[in-house]
């Protein structure tokens, strides 16, 4: 029985009318924040930018007014890829305030993988900076719903046959009047997020405008906000699940200055920002962490203003918090979530963290752990299936164009997250992790299916299975084993910069095995979790 008093209830309000875009931007027109700095970007190349509240309104205002001109109707889908700039809060929540969904991608991905979204989001428009449009521009075949292309940052406009393709600074400029934002109910599709999918390509996630009040626990329970001028420093990328909802929506929802870096980063980077721009809060990876206290000789002193850590991708160790305990003063504090359903466990500073629990559920999420065979809650220390009541303001609304896929996971009220935990006696819960082939590397998700995928395409390669290698404690690398059709004579090496050519930077093998076989069960499926480097003959060399 836990020792702890129990958290205050927590009554759900969700109204019937609810724009993202707008609540992160016009509700503070008025306010004291309204002049204030809701983001700061420190670009290596283009220096510091940053936009106030007022600003930010205005602007995503125009977007969405441009959207408007170019007969966009709500529920059309605007692809985002662009780096960390003030361009990507203008993009992705000026097309909420038309009424057309977000979908933001990453940088990392190559101009095929960002062709097939826009192909399978049926995307309208493209929003992205002028640097990758060069690459992109001749990769487009098959997104028929295509029309506009808006390019931010310096550079050349590159114009495309049956595009309409515009400088976004210049577009907007010619916007001097504005509609009101389209009345969104807190029901409808928002924003479209890729994750790793099984079958070989991404999955999209569709979220409703009320997913915003969905992370207000984790706002409550996980962030430790101050009353006034919090300033948050986030490491990563505004496309990445876990960026958007910590980095960028919560904080602007709450009237905050947000932070980020666009650039080559090492151990000195973060505490240098956090210092330069005062920031209070600082969110990371434990890769971040770790990097921070075995390459630097930072303290506490070279970060005055810091008084709350969080962390979140993969599980923080042991060692590093311990470590940054001691140099810095203060804790980390871990969440787990998904892409399906953000962050809706956490540690909190209302509880002592227990090292290696994921903490809590957050007040408003009745999550339970359920035997998926009888939908029974499981006992004390047994392995339950986190199970999400389908109830939930913060649970996405369906997998894009996958209805089957979306009924699968959904059982009498409950969805069905795939990822296991236990319960111990105090009420912390232990997360156990998926019991599926997922690979979780240096705080992303990655499915080998996507990698064999490109490998099969290969014209040497027979058959081919990707897994996680733990080369030391907590740090794992995507690597894959290839069987090469008879007589080949294609070397790891070669796979592997075919792998890094098609696919993008954080899902590529790091290293290539050749094999003559894969331990498999009697009906010829792969045996991944028997597959190491026992079985390889070869192997591409150490980089």
């Amino acid at each position: 029985m836990s020792s702890f008093k129990p958290f205050d209830p927590w009554i759900w309000q969700v109204p019937e009318n609810f724009n993202i875009g707008v609540a992160c931007t016009d509700a503070h027109l008025g306010k004291p924040e309204a002049n204030n700095i809701a983001m700061i970007v420190e670009d290596d190349k283009l220096g510091t930018s940053q936009i106030t509240f007022s600003d930010l309104s205005e602007r995503t205002s125009r977007f969405a007014q441009l959207l408007r001109n170019y007969a966009i109707a709500p529920g059309e889908r605007i692809l985002i890829r662009l780096p960390n700039c003030l361009d990507y809060p203008t993009a992705f929540l000026g097309a909420m305030k038309s009424g057309a969904i977000s979908v933001p991608t990453s940088t990392l991905l190559t101009a095929e993988e960002v062709a097939y979204l826009a192909k399978d989001a049926g995307a309208s428009v493209l929003v992205t900076d002028k640097e990758a449009w060069e690459k992109l521009k001749d990769k487009l075949e098959g997104a028929e719903n295509l029309r506009h292309v808006l390019l931010s940052g310096p550079g050349k406009v590159l114009e495309v046959a049956g595009l309409n393709v515009q400088d976004l600074d210049s577009a907007l400029a010619q916007i001097q009047q504005w509609e009101a934002p389209h009345a969104t109910k807190a029901s409808d599709p928002a924003y479209l997020v890729y994750t790793s999918g099984t079958t070989g390509y991404p999955k999209g996630v569709l979220h409703a405008h009320r997913a915003l009040i969905g992370r207000t626990p984790a706002s409550t329970y996980w962030f430790n906000f101050a009353k006034d001028g919090d300033r948050i420093m986030h490491s990563g990328k505004f496309n990445w699940t876990y960026v958007l909802g910590s980095g960028l929506m919560d904080p602007l929802y709450l009237g905050k200055t947000v932070i980020v870096h666009e650039g080559k980063n090492d151990s000195d980077t973060w505490p240098r920002l956090i210092k330069k721009h005062s920031a209070t809060i600082f969110i990371g990876v434990p890769t971040i962490y770790r990097q921070i206290v075995q390459k630097s000789d930072l303290t506490r002193a070279d970060v005055p203003s810091l008084r709350h850590c969080m962390s979140a991708g993969e599980h923080l160790s042991d060692e590093v918090l311990t470590q940054w305990r001691e140099r810095f003063g203060v804790d980390i504090y871990e969440a787990v979530g998904m892409s399906e359903f953000s962050y809706y466990l956490s540690q909190t500073i209302s509880r002592p963290i227990r090292a290696g629990s994921a903490g809590f559920p957050q007040p408003g999420h009745q999550i339970k752990l359920l035997n998926p065979e009888t939908l029974q809650p499981v006992t004390e220390g047994e392995e339950g299936m986190i199970c999400v009541p389908e109830n939930d303001p913060g649970l996405f609304l369906e997998y894009w164009n996958m209805p089957e896929e979306t009924s699968k996971l959904r059982h009498d009220g409950w969805f069905f997250t795939g990822d296991y935990a236990r319960y111990d006696k105090d009420g912390y819960i232990w997360f156990l992790g998926r019991k599926d082939d997922i690979i979780k590397s240096f705080g992303y998700r990655v499915s080998p299916y996507e990698i064999e995928r490109v490998l099969k395409s290969h014209s040497s390669v027979a058959d081919c299975a990707s897994v996680g290698e733990e080369i030391e404690k907590d740090k794992v690398l995507v690597v894959a084993y290839a069987i090469l059709h008879s007589g080949c004579t294609t070397t790891a090496d070669e796979l592997l910069a075919f792998g890094r050519e098609h696919l993008a930077a954080y899902k590529a093998p790091k290293t290539i095995y050749i094999s003559k076989d894969f331990p498999r069960t009697k009906n010829g499926k792969i045996l991944r979790r028997e597959i190491n480097q026992s079985i390889a003959v070869s192997r591409s060399a150490l980089r």
